[in-house]
C-alpha cells in the first residue's frame, strides 16, 4: 500500500473514532431491549443488500435519502433512533447527521446488521412479490407455466456460475434479470479492454478492476433485490465441494478443461445438473449435465481426455466473434431457468451445436460411458 493510501487509512481511521466518541453504540441485545421501549431501528443499506433480511420493524431508508426522507417518516426529534448498516460504519456516519440536524436521541448499532445476525435474533425477509416485484416480473407472471409460485421459486432459487466473462456475463444477466434470487459469481481475473468485445458485464471505466467487482456493481444495478455473492479466486479440488454445495444448478462458463472436469466430477459428487457451454471462432455448444437424473451422460463422457492443445486452441488464439458467447451464455441461462421451474425438456444427454456462419443449429445424442471414470459404474 502507497504512502497516500496509508495516510487515506488513517485519516478515515480517525474520523470514524471521532464519531464514535460523538454518537453511542448500542449493542445488538441492548438494541433489542430498545426496541421495546419505542425506540425506532433505521436501516440505512441499499435495498440489494436487504434481500438477506433486516430487524423486525425496521424503517429502510437509503442512506443517500436519509436526510431527506428523516422528517417525513420521524417528525418527533425527541424520539429515541437506532441507526443500522451491515458493520457500524456507515450508520455511524449516519447517526452524526441525524444528531446535526437535531435529533436528540440518536445511537448506532455496534457491528451492524452482521452483529445483529451472528447473534441470533430475530430477522424478517422482505416479502416477496409485492407491488415492485409485480411489476418486476408482470411478463413471468402472465406464463402459466411459470406464474406466482414459479417466480416464488426463482426468487428462492441458488445459482452458481464459474467466470464472469464471455458466457458468464449473458448467463448472470439473463438470471439475474429473471429473478435468481441468489446468484454466485466466481472469478480471479481483472476486466482487459480486450474483454470488453463479448463480456458485456463489464465497462470500459472498470478496466483493471476485479470482474467479480464489476459484476456485482452491474447485476446489482440491474435487479437489486436480489443476493449476488462474488468469489475473487480460482475454483480448486480443495474448494470446490463447499462452494458449490447448497446450489441448485451450476453453470459453466469456464475456459479451460481442468476447471470443467472439476466441475462436472463435483456436480456429480453432490448430484447438482450442470449447465455447460462452450465457444470459439463461430461455433459454440451447450448441454446439460446431470447424471444423477439417471442414466444420463456426464461432461468425461462427451470428452474421455482433454484434446491436444493444437486442436483446442485459446480464444485468445483463434479468436472468437463478439457474440457467440451471448448466444450460448443466453441458452445456458434457458436452461438454468427451466432446471429451476421443472418445465419443459432440459438439454439433458444433448448437446446442441450453434454454426454462426451456417445459421444453423443442430443437436447430438450423447450416450452415458458405462465405463467412464467419473460417472460410471467403476468410478
Amino acid at each position: 500500500m502507497s504512502d497516500a493510501s496509508n495516510e487515506k487509512a488513517d485519516r478515515l481511521s480517525r474520523y470514524l473514532e471521532r464519531l464514535r466518541q460523538r454518537v453511542p453504540a448500542v449493542s445488538p441485545d441492548k438494541a433489542r431491549e430498545m426496541l421495546g421501549e419505542d425506540a425506532l431501528i433505521i436501516d440505512i443499506r441499499e435495498s440489494w443488500e436487504t434481500s438477506a433480511g433486516t430487524i423486525p420493524g425496521a424503517l429502510l431508508i437509503e442512506r443517500g435519502m436519509l436526510e431527506l426522507d428523516i422528517g417525513q417518516h420521524v417528525p418527533e426529534t425527541d424520539r429515541k433512533l437506532v441507526l443500522m448498516c451491515a458493520g457500524g460504519d456507515r450508520s455511524a456516519i449516519s447517526a452524526d447527521a441525524l444528531l446535526s440536524l437535531g435529533y436528540e436521541q440518536v445511537f448506532n448499532l455496534e457491528g451492524g446488521f452482521n452483529a445483529w445476525r451472528a447473534r441470533g435474533l430475530p430477522v424478517s425477509r422482505p416479502a416477496l412479490l409485492d407491488d415492485m416485484a409485480r411489476g418486476r416480473y408482470l411478463r413471468h407472471l402472465s406464463l402459466p407455466e411459470v406464474g406466482e409460485a414459479g417466480q416464488r421459486k426463482l426468487l428462492e432459487s441458488r445459482v452458481f456460475i464459474t467466470g464472469a466473462g464471455g458466457l458468464g456475463s449473458p448467463a448472470a444477466l439473463y438470471l439475474a434479470a429473471a429473478g435468481v434470487g441468489h446468484i454466485t459469481l466466481i472469478d480471479n481475473d481483472r476486466v482487459e479492454r480486450s474483454n470488453l468485445q463479448r463480456q458485456i458485464l463489464h465497462s470500459d471505466h472498470l478496466v483493471g478492476h476485479a470482474k467479480t467487482e464489476s459484476a456485482a456493481q452491474r447485476l446489482h444495478a440491474l435487479n437489486p433485490d436480489i443476493e449476488i455473492r462474488t468469489i475473487a479466486s480460482r475454483l480448486t479440488d480443495d474448494n470446490a465441494e463447499e462452494l458449490l454445495g447448497g446450489h441448485d444448478v451450476i453453470v459453466d462458463g469456464s475456459d479451460n478443461f481442468p476447471t470443467r472436469y472439476l466441475l462436472n466430477e463435483t456436480c456429480i459428487r453432490l448430484g447438482l445438473p450442470l449447465v455447460y457451454g462452450a465457444v470459439m471462432r463461430f461455433a459454440g455448444q451447450v448441454a446439460v449435465f446431470h447424471p444423477a437424473a439417471g442414466n444420463q451422460a456426464c461432461y468425461r463422457c462427451l470428452f474421455p481426455e482433454p484434446p491436444l492443445a493444437e486442436d483446442a486452441p485459446s480464444c485468445a488464439e483463434a479468436g472468437v466473434l463478439g457474440v457467440m458467447p451471448g448466444v450460448i451464455g443466453t441458452l445456458q441461462a434457458t436452461e438454468t431457468l427451466k432446471l429451476l421451474l421443472e418445465i419443459g425438456q432440459p438439454l439433458l444427454s444433448r448437446l446442441v451445436h450453434f454454426d454462426a456462419l451456417a445459421g444453423s443449429f443442430r443437436t447430438t445424442r450423447l450416450v452415458p460411458d458405462p465405463d467412464c471414470p467419473a460417472c460410471g459404474r467403476g468410478r
